[in-house]
């Protein structure tokens, strides 16, 4: 008579205990990831998060009908609820991926993509998103994918039994699945207090700001001018969007800087130290003004410059007050973080409209451009005066102070080389016949004269100079040219009212920031 085999002492005693453990495992796996994903989001992305923007758009989506529902059910707790809403969702879906991949292979992991989707669609369609954010719920889909398939795995050699298992000898397959189910789940929850404490820290301060009223400049900016946009599609805007405006720091973490904290000091070789506390600086007769500003290290055609409406105080007037002693040539500018700028002190004291910025196109600035308050310095590289999230004017000289580049090879003083770029047509073919060029020209605080173009090499064609705003931004150009069909090199330069070219020779970034004519080839078909 046959002896009846019992299952292996390590095994699920039956499908219910294991698909409630490949539940766990995808709780785990991806909690995990959207918990790291939320710490990632702090240090690159304040304004915005996988969470928050989910959370965003399930606002904006539910009839005003469910939100006076919530609101009258749940007060000022309604945010509270709908991210518990979220999370129990995110549990659900979570479980669900667990037991689907553990029920066939890739089944979860079609599932957590499916979140990450969302999530980038999400973050895709908030006003604040950065290009910064947009990773991140892919980010937080790879890792959950990662461990789901990882966890799922030790969980199948667990049910597999001793004699098939792939667990080391002398660690039962249930005992690694186990260890590594907790020490996963260890990781979330580390994630979830670094998550909390560096996104905390950011909601708060974000809420401050969305509550923040600017002040009424005295002087609004000019108007802008008529046909200064040339309408071409493919052309930058003339004001960029605060959201795709480029960021270039050195900050790993955005600085999360609370207003009401916030002091900036002016020292060094001054007659009076002065300081000024936020309230005190929104109570300053501020001004308006459109301003381009450039990152030192954007090559010949590169998008490492914008246009903005620049809301602040004229840095001269704070300069007056603290009375610059004889010898002073060069202003130290202290972010937050520790970064240094050294500035010309002749351009923040003479008649340009350096600024102690606080608004940004119509809003207070963006964390990630240095709310609450930053330099805005024209004519100048970024490097020697765009100082975010500033908190100290040291007023010095070259010779003893130095800013954070300069001792890392680059110039000392910065200032902006007259460059122009091609927007259109560039990377694809076009249709033999008209076709019409168009792109940026900047000369800042000195203002673009004219921009040309010439095609292989030939001679040069002068386009039409869309007005600029003012001499401290960016101009727009277009030009139309009848080509057959054909491959040609066609190439840009400037002029500024100075009557000053742009420089032919080609240099990179360092040190001084790039020279030379962009260059396109275009496919005439």
């Amino acid at each position: 008579m046959g002896t009846l085999q019992s299952a292996p002492a390590s095994a699920p005693s039956g499908n219910r205990e294991l698909r409630w453990w490949a539940a766990a495992a995808g709780v785990v796996a991806v909690g995990t990831g959207v918990m790291l994903g939320e710490v990632a989001a702090g240090l690159l992305s304040p304004s915005v998060s996988p969470l928050t923007a989910v959370g965003g758009a399930v606002i904006d989506a539910v009839p005003p009908g469910v939100k006076d529902w919530a609101i009258s059910l749940f007060g000022t707790a309604d945010k509270v609820a709908l991210l518990g809403g979220m999370a129990l969702s995110i549990t659900v879906l979570a479980a669900l991926a667990g037991i689907l991949e553990l029920w066939r292979p890739f089944a979860g992991v079609a599932v957590i993509a499916v979140f990450g989707a969302v999530g980038v669609a999400a973050v895709l369609g908030r006003a604040e998103a950065t290009a910064t954010a947009v990773p991140i719920p892919l980010l937080v889909a790879a890792l959950g994918i990662g461990l789901l398939r990882w966890l799922v795995g030790r969980l199948r050699e667990w049910q597999a039994g001793p004699a098939v298992s792939a667990a080391p000898a002398g660690v039962p397959a249930r005992r690694r699945f186990l260890r590594v189910l907790g020490g996963t789940a260890a990781v979330a929850a580390v994630g979830a207090v670094l998550a909390a404490t560096v996104r905390g820290a950011a909601a708060a301060v974000n809420e401050l700001r969305s509550k923040l009223v600017l002040s009424t400049p005295v002087s609004p900016a000019p108007p802008v001018p008529a046909g200064a946009e040339v309408r071409l599609d493919g052309v930058v805007p003339l004001v960029t969007p605060s959201k795709d405006f480029y960021r270039i720091d050195t900050a790993l973490r955005v600085p999360v800087v609370d207003p009401q904290q916030w002091r900036l000091k002016v020292t060094g070789l001054v007659e009076r130290e002065v300081e000024l506390d936020f309230a005190a600086l929104l109570a300053k007769p501020l001004i308006e003004r459109h301003v381009t500003i450039a990152c030192v290290s954007n090559e010949v055609g590169g998008d490492l410059i914008g246009n903005a409406r620049w809301l602040g105080w004229p840095v001269r007037d704070l300069l007056a007050q603290a009375g610059p002693k004889a010898g002073a040539d060069m202003v130290l500018s202290r972010s937050a973080d520790g970064w240094t700028a050294g500035t010309p002190l002749e351009v923040l004291t003479d008649s340009r409209d350096a600024l102690l910025a606080v608004g940004m196109n119509g809003e207070p600035l963006p964390l990630e451009h240095g709310f609450p308050v930053r330099l805005i310095v024209p004519g100048l590289y970024g490097y020697v005066s765009a100082t975010k999230w500033v908190t100290e004017l040291k007023v010095t000289r070259f010779v003893d102070d130095v800013g954070y580049w300069t001792p890392r090879g680059w110039s000392d003083r910065g200032p902006i080389k007259t460059s122009s770029r091609i927007d259109v047509p560039r990377g694809n073919s076009v249709p033999a016949g008209e076709v019409t060029f168009g792109g940026v020209a900047w000369a800042q605080h000195t203002g673009i004269g004219k921009v040309e173009l010439r095609v292989n090499r030939g001679g040069w064609q002068q386009a039409d100079l869309a007005p600029g705003i003012s001499k401290d931004t960016w101009y727009q150009w277009k030009l139309a040219l009848r080509l057959d069909a054909g491959r040609y090199e066609v190439q840009v330069r400037a002029t500024d009212l100075d009557g000053a070219a742009q420089v032919e020779d080609r240099a990179s970034p360092a040190p001084s920031g790039a020279t030379g004519y962009h260059t396109v080839t275009v496919d005439v078909k």
